[in-house]
């Protein structure tokens, strides 16, 4: 509409509002909640994955990592996206869910827990 020279009508709620909201005493017990939970949840620590590899693995983690980049057939593509669409996913969620379930078949192990 801005493109067009329209005037915008005036926002309802500003971002102020929105950290105002996130601020409140409701907010901050909710999310006390969900960081009790999640140290809970890991409190043996983070399960690592016992994926064999060609070498032993290092004492010092390292977050170096490397990019490796290759295409699918478009048949596969839109497949993809079809089955992310009838399940009321993004396309993201089906492929890190097929990730994961290589992971799984890989490793046979149940608990995996992929950084994004």
């Amino acid at each position: 509409r801005l493109y067009s020279d329209e005037e915008l009508p005036p926002l309802r709620i500003q971002y102020k509002d929105y950290a105002v909201w996130q601020q409140s005493e409701a907010q901050k017990d909710w999310m006390k909640r969900q960081e009790a939970y999640w140290l809970d949840t890991f409190r043996g620590g983070v399960p690592v994955l016992d994926l064999a590899t060609d070498f032993a693995r290092p004492a010092v983690q390292s977050a170096a990592g490397d990019t490796i980049e290759f295409g699918l057939e478009r048949e596969v593509s839109e497949r993809l996206k079809e089955l992310a669409s009838q399940t009321g996913s993004t396309l993201y969620m089906v492929l890190l869910a097929a990730y994961t379930t290589l992971l799984h078949k890989y490793t046979g192990q149940e608990d995996i827990v992929v950084g994004t």
